[in-house]
């Protein structure tokens, strides 16, 4: 603490004796026999701050600096109301403890608040750190900064508390009557921007969040070891506004050289080795808030956070000329205006900032973008802290007839994600929705077992309903699919069979014989999901049929409805997988079909055209499935991450431990290019369809199962034997990840094919050539 601190400078004095009578009472800790020790931050240049301690506990004092003031600046009641209402909301501030507007006190109102423990860097460069470090620091950062602007700011209880709209207009405004009430000379590039300012407001300015107004990395207290930020600092200049202006003023030194004076610490940044460039900290904002990757109107908001910028130099130079500065380096910032409002015109005048930022294919609709931040939301305030309550009624109803049942608590989710409309989101024909949009939802709700059910887009009953949408009967669709499309009844897949390798699906025997106005469908099944819950009440089967030509191997197979209670249906048992029962996916159960008899119109599209159906079905199934392994890989990888950060072995974190941190850096990889590879046969799905997506599918197929696995095994191995019990998801996890290899087809079936496929895509790039 004594590198941050100075003793108390002369024109900050106040009578220490009667604040230390004041807080007796008021601050438990506060002693009354033995005097405070009161230091004053060396750093800072606004609210004089000082460090206070007791025999028992620090805190913080922030208050006016005496004298004149220019109008409405340094309200530090304002920073009081707006850190006490974020700390109530979980957001990382230090905790406030005390207001007082009486002036006897001290000499000014003032505040005091916990004292926070971590690490200040003062110079932006990070000097000291790895590569590496400086870059988690900055993704925390603005990671932080994206938190804020999500912040609900109707339920702070902060009435008043901004203006709202037309945010850039007012600051245009407040911050040149600042300028012109501070200014010691007149400087013309100060009015030329201005004016420009004033000129090319952005034309939609109508977004509203929290905004800090002064957010930079010296004014956040991060964790003495970890890239994770304690604390934000400073909220003098917060309200509520655009939230564009709060990140292009935390990008404003990557455009500072790093000649301009005393804020050389400004300049110079994206030289530095780890920190990360501006469209990359602007992409990893966007993504949190689940924005499109850029900065709308750039040079504008730019240019205003260098307006702003020179104008607080301003300010700061003109309270040293008072004798009122509150830091001993203020007579240099009135060098600084000028340089900085050339830059900001230079700035604003130019075509292009930056290089722009790389856009992808994969970006979502609006509508699919609005749909997502609402599963966000749905799922952090209803799904996830139902999860414990869920585990609990398995656990109750072990070996009961009810673990087979839809537990009660999930019901009422799935009404409540119903209402508010997030429901079927799987099937474009119904939500709207392409494959891309539908693929980040996937992602999300792959991150919680039983999510994909809450919004009604579990397997194996979304593929079942894709399959009614698109092949089914207007009989079909209203018998069996609307009831499904309103979760009224469940469905499952009868595919693979227990007599036959089902890796060739064209080995399947189990037969379907025309007999009249009926079909006849005798053999066996397992593997089939979701037959086991009370509530499924057909079944869709794969039949070998009789009467087809036996030369065409994928044309003798035919898919038929089978309902549950047709006699002749026997759920034989409830298969294992690696000694679970599944339960709450409904199990995979050995069906048996003995003389079933059912309707002739119980068939779809045809006979022999059921891996016709398949394919149709099983395109989007796949992906579904691979996104849904992307949103568990990422929090396993979360999972494995917090667990090596609070071990320690040898002297030192796991992940400290190479090995470890290696495993950190390749999960990472293997997560972002599944999750890449899959968005790019969403596109592809949407833009030439299933036939089109093919290669892609088996693609992202093989490579999901081993990423997922990958990365669990990880997880489970930092974990130690903690991972493969049941007091961690990570062994479900590897259920999952490593069955989804062999479910819907084996990986070397699919390398098999991708290769067929490549081959095939080769020669015909070599016959164009020719």
């Amino acid at each position: 603490m004594e590198e941050e601190t100075t003793p108390v400078r002369q024109q900050h004095l106040f009578n220490v004796k009667k604040l230390q009578q004041y807080l007796i009472g008021k601050l438990h800790s506060v002693p009354q026999h033995t005097a405070l020790s009161v230091r004053q931050y060396s750093a800072g240049q606004s609210n004089p701050t000082f460090f206070i301690n007791t025999p028992e506990k620090s805190y913080v004092l922030r208050k006016k600096p005496p004298g004149q003031l220019l109008p409405g600046a340094h309200k530090v009641d304002r920073e009081y109301a707006v850190q006490k209402a974020l700390h109530s909301a979980g957001f990382p501030v230090p905790q406030p403890l005390l207001y007082c507007s009486d002036t006897d006190v001290i000499g000014t109102d003032f505040y005091i608040m916990e004292h926070v423990q971590g690490r200040i860097f003062r110079d932006l460069k990070l000097p000291g750190l790895s590569a590496a470090e400086r870059g988690a620091l900055y993704v925390a950062a603005v990671e932080t900064l994206a938190r804020l602007h999500t912040v609900d700011v109707t339920k702070l209880n902060l009435q008043g508390y901004g203006k709202g709209t037309g945010y850039s207009k007012r600051q245009v405004s407040t911050w040149t009557k600042q300028y012109r009430a501070s200014a010691h000379r007149s400087i013309p590039a100060m009015n030329e921007l201005s004016d420009w300012l004033s000129n090319n407001l952005p034309s939609n300015d109508n977004e509203v969040t929290l905004v800090h107004g002064d957010f930079r990395i010296d004014n956040l207290i991060f964790h003495p070891t970890e890239a994770r930020v304690l604390a934000v600092l400073d909220w003098e200049l917060s309200t509520t506004g655009q939230p564009t202006a709060d990140l292009a003023y935390f990008l404003m030194p990557h455009y500072c050289p790093s000649h301009l004076g005393v804020i050389s610490t400004l300049g110079g940044v994206t030289e530095i080795e780890g920190v990360p460039p501006p469209e990359d900290l602007i992409s990893i904002y966007c993504r949190c808030r689940g924005l499109p990757p850029s900065l709308p109107h750039q040079n504008f908001f730019i240019a205003l956070a260098m307006f702003k910028m020179a104008c607080i130099a301003q300010g700061i130079y003109a309270r040293f000329m008072l004798g009122n500065a509150s830091a001993p380096d203020a007579a240099q910032y009135g060098d600084t205006v000028e340089p900085l409002a050339e830059l900001a015109l230079k700035i604003a005048h130019s075509s292009s900032l930056v290089k722009p930022v790389v856009e992808t294919l994969f970006l979502q609709s609006p509508k699919g973008h609005a749909v997502l931040q609402q599963v966000k939301q749905f799922m952090k305030r209803h799904v996830l802290p139902a999860q414990e309550q869920i585990t609990e009624y398995y656990a109750k109803h072990t070996d009961c007839p009810q673990r087979w049942q839809t537990p009660p608590v999930l019901e009422e989710l799935k009404a409540k994600a119903r209402a508010a409309g997030l429901w079927n989101l799987f099937l474009p024909a119904v939500s709207g929705l392409s494959q891309v949009d539908y693929s980040y939802i996937a992602e999300e709700t792959g991150k919680c077992f039983f999510a994909a059910e809450v919004f009604n887009c579990q397997a194996p009953d979304s593929g079942n309903m894709e399959v009614l949408h698109l092949y089914g009967s207007e009989e079909q669709k209203k018998q069996w699919l609307e009831p499904l499309l309103r979760a009224e009844i469940r469905s499952c897949f009868c595919m693979t069979e227990p007599d036959v390798a089902s890796s060739d699906a064209t080995n399947m025997e189990c037969t379907l014989e025309r007999d009249k106005d009926h079909y006849i469908i005798n053999g066996k099944k397992w593997w089939s999901s979701g037959a086991g819950n009370p509530m499924c009440k057909i079944a869709v089967v794969m039949c070998r049929s009789k009467t087809t030509d036996p030369s065409n191997r994928h044309g003798q197979h035919s898919m038929i409805l089978v309902p549950m209670d047709t006699p002749g249906v026997r759920k034989v048992r409830a298969l294992t997988v690696f000694g679970q029962d599944d339960a709450s996916h409904g199990g995979h159960f050995e069906v048996h079909f003995n003389n079933v008899r059912v309707p002739a119109s119980n068939i779809l599209l045809g006979e022999g055209r059921g891996f016709e159906i398949a394919q149709g079905r099983l395109g989007p199934g796949r992906l579904h499935h691979c996104m849904r392994a992307v949103g568990m890989a990422e929090y396993a990888l979360e999972l494995l991450c917090q667990r090596s950060a609070s071990r320690q072995t040898f002297g030192k974190r796991l992940y400290q431990h190479e090995v470890v941190a290696h495993w950190i850096a390749e999960c990472r990889i293997a997560i972002e290019q599944t999750r890449l590879l899959s968005l790019h046969a969403a596109y592809t799905l949407d833009g030439k369809g299933n036939k089109a997506a093919r290669k892609q599918i088996g693609m992202i197929k093989v490579v999901a199962g081993r990423m997922a696995s990958k990365v669990v095994d990880c997880a489970i191995q930092v974990h130690g034997g903690a991972g493969v019990s049941d007091d961690f998801p990570l062994a479900q996890m590897y259920t999952y990840a490593r069955t989804l290899r062999l479910a819907d087809g084996p990986d070397e079936v699919h390398l098999s094919s991708i290769a067929q496929m490549e081959f095939r895509d080769q020669l015909r790039q070599v016959s164009a050539k020719l």
